[in-house]
C-alpha cells in the first residue's frame, strides 16, 4: 500500500497556484525534521509578521540570515573561542548548529532582525504593489462593439 496522495482535485478550479503542490509535498517530507531551535511565527497586523527564534547562547556573529528565491534561511553555529577558559561541569544549553528555512509568500519582505535576551526577532512586511491589489470591475454601462 502506498501513502502517496494526489492533490490534483484541489487544483481543478485554480489558475497559477501550481507551487502550492510543491509546498504541500515539502511539508509532508519535513514532518520528521528537527524542531531545534524552537520558533514562533507571529502576526502583528494585517501586513506585519515576526518570526521569533530561540537562540539562547548565540551571539549576533554566530547567526546568519539569507533570503534567496523566496526562501528565508536562518543558520546558526557556535564559533570556536580562541581562549576558552571555561570548563563545563554540565552544559544544558544547547548550542549546536542549526538551519531553519521559511518559504515566504509573494510580496513578503524581510525588514530587519534583532537579537535580544536570547531571542532572534525577524520582522517581515507584506508590500503588495498597486497592480497586484484587488480591483472592482463594474458590470454594464459599456456598450459592446458590434462584430461584423
Amino acid at each position: 500500500m502506498t501513502t502517496a496522495f494526489s492533490l490534483a482535485p484541489l487544483f481543478r478550479h485554480s489558475v497559477g497556484f501550481d507551487r502550492f503542490n510543491d509546498l504541500f509535498e515539502s511539508a509532508a517530507r519535513n514532518e520528521s525534521a528537527s524542531s531545534y531551535p524552537p520558533y514562533n511565527v507571529e502576526k502583528h497586523g494585517d501586513d506585519q509578521y515576526r518570526i521569533v527564534v530561540a537562540a539562547a547562547g548565540f551571539q549576533e556573529a554566530d547567526l546568519e540570515l539569507q533570503v534567496e528565491k523566496g526562501v528565508l534561511t536562518v543558520t546558526g553555529g557556535k564559533r570556536e573561542a580562541k581562549t576558552d577558559s571555561v570548563t563545563y561541569l554540565h552544559q544544558g544549553i544547547a548550542q549546536r548548529a542549526f538551519k531553519l528555512s521559511f518559504r515566504l509568500a509573494d510580496h513578503i519582505e524581510v525588514k530587519g532582525a534583532a537579537l535580544s535576551n536570547g531571542l532572534l526577532n525577524i520582522d517581515l512586511l507584506r508590500l503588495v504593489p498597486e497592480e497586484a491589489k484587488a480591483k472592482r470591475i463594474p458590470i454594464g454601462g459599456v456598450q459592446q462593439p458590434v462584430l461584423q
